[in-house]
């Protein structure tokens, strides 16, 4: 009973310390249904009256409910459209201005985790400057083999942070399968999957030797990319609980009048995100899940560069093509073919008609068609994604999750720098780059010689397959004129041949397979 009246407990303060705050103030109640409706004019009725700033109030609340909760602040930052721009604004500060452990507190972990004294380690280290939900940052010097000394970055977790996040999944995994159990017209969005998936990016994030490994990675994929790059890892200084990297010396993107004054181009910056978002998506497979304005800096040269690594998302070669021809096919205004698109990746059952759900986006592409993001109502046309959805019992798409909550993010924060940015117009280079390069001619030839590789690869083992099948044989035929020998090695003999040829079976299956995909492709 307490494993559910505690959790229970936890979520009722959480919704009544939002309350108190105004945060549900922030909700839009338009195309809301009825019982929605009720409910936040409910909740807004224990709103505290204040003279204080509301949008401070806010923070406030997020600060005080956890590190699980600042994240949902973060996300609200970069919807200015959702939330005004006052509040947004307020927000932002829950990106890198949390309140930060003390500095013995963090020159012990880093000692710790590190295996010797800081002084023996940095020339210098500093207090936290900066800190957000997980982890702080201090500044540091370190000194090279060669004597030469320059600053870096040290990344350390809050003390207890792992434990805080784990009593809030407790309450995030009741509240999933109460709305499970009483609202089966929410079970489709499957919100204990998504809760899952929070589950499993908290777990990587609070290893950082992993974000080190995803900054490395991504630096290899990025490497050619124009006006974005990637701190480079020190690895010697780095461990579990502890990151260190170079020091970026630049103007982050929430500090949009030092990128005005520095004669930074906003509106080429602007484009630069979302390029570069769905480049990594699409191309790589491998992308940056938390791209906002905290995260992102832009140096003198107008490069941006990207930090805290510590969510990522990764798509297979599938959703990546599925993900290129939706938004191509909205580019295009093909809403036939994003519908198929859907159909064929299964996001959509296939009882449903697929001409109908072709006209229900339409309905939700042809209104913003030419209009700038100023002119978009991102909450408008959340809620018409979600009643499209529920129309045709679409389920949420866990592996998605962060790709959407992605997409979303981005587009905020290139909208904070350019109000007017024309999204489609953005996305269309670099969708209708890798569409060409991957379902073009040069695509398929590339599958073409892909299919031949493996097939050699399998032509390669023929000798010693056809081998190994003969000599079955001839043991099947000694078997055929002596009769059936039961003792036990002959027992055990028999039955590992016979998971040798089934398992082998398929091979020669599959060699035919291949054969015929090639010849299709070429």
């Amino acid at each position: 009973m307490g494993r559910v009246i505690v959790p229970l407990a936890r979520l009722a303060h959480a919704g009544w310390v939002m309350a108190r705050e105004g945060v549900f103030a922030l909700v839009p109640t338009v195309d809301l249904p009825a019982p929605a409706r009720l409910g936040l004019a409910l909740a807004r009725s224990i709103e505290r009256r204040s003279d204080t700033d509301a949008a401070g109030r806010l923070t406030a609340a997020f600060n005080r409910l956890g590190p699980s909760y600042v994240k949902l602040g973060q996300f609200l930052a970069t919807r200015a459209d959702v939330v005004g721009r006052e509040a947004a604004a307020d927000l932002a500060r829950l990106q890198d201005q949390v309140p930060a452990a003390p500095e013995e507190a963090a020159r012990a972990a880093v000692a710790e985790a590190l295996g010797k004294p800081v002084d023996e380690m940095f020339v210098s280290f500093g207090p936290a400057v900066a800190a957000a939900s997980i982890a702080q940052v201090h500044k540091a010097v370190v000194r090279d083999a060669d004597g030469s000394e320059h600053p870096v970055a040290v990344k350390v977790l809050k003390p207890g942070v792992a434990r805080r996040f784990a009593r809030d999944l407790e309450s995030f995994y009741l509240a999933a399968r109460l709305i499970e159990r009483f609202s089966p017209s929410a079970r489709r969005l499957r919100p204990i999957a998504v809760v899952d998936t929070l589950a499993r990016s908290v777990v990587l994030e609070m290893d950082l030797r992993l974000e080190a490994a995803a900054l490395s990675e991504m630096a290899e994929n990025t490497q050619n990319d124009p006006g974005f790059r990637l701190p480079v890892v020190d690895w010697r200084h780095t461990a579990k609980s502890v990151l260190t990297m170079e020091w970026i010396d630049g103007i982050k993107l929430s500090e949009v009048e030092r990128l005005r004054e520095a004669g930074h181009d906003l509106v080429a910056l602007s484009e630069t995100i979302i390029q570069s978002f769905l480049r990594h998506a699409m191309r790589d497979g491998f992308f940056h899940a938390d791209m906002h304005q905290g995260n992102l800096f832009v140096v003198a040269d107008g490069t941006l560069v990207a930090v805290d690594l510590g969510i990522m998302g990764r798509l297979d070669a599938a959703e990546r093509r599925f993900l290129a021809e939706i938004l191509y096919g909205f580019i295009r205004r093909d809403y036939r073919r994003v519908a198929e698109v859907h159909f064929e990746a299964g996001y959509v059952p296939a009882g449903q008609d697929v001409e109908v759900f072709a006209q229900a986006l339409r309905a939700i592409g042809e209104p913003i068609r030419g209009q700038t993001a100023a002119d978009i109502s991102m909450a408008r046309l959340l809620t018409q994604l979600l009643e499209v959805t529920e129309m045709f019992a679409m389920r949420t798409q866990p592996r998605l999750i962060l790709l959407q909550k992605t997409m979303v993010v981005v587009e905020g924060v290139a909208r904070t720098l350019d109000p007017q940015l024309d999204i489609w117009r953005t996305a269309e280079p670099v969708v209708s780059s890798w569409i060409a390069g991957n379902l073009g001619p040069a695509g398929r030839l590339a599958s073409a010689a892909g299919g031949l590789g493996s097939l050699l690869r399998l032509a390669g083992d023929l000798p010693a397959l056809a081998t190994r099948a003969e000599a079955m044989s001839a043991g099947f035929a000694r078997m055929a004129e002596t009769g059936l020998d039961l003792s036990e090695d002959s027992v055990r003999r028999v039955a590992a041949a016979r998971r040798d040829w089934t398992l082998r079976l398929p091979l020669w299956i599959g060699a035919g397979a291949l054969v015929a995909i090639a010849l299709s492709l070429l």
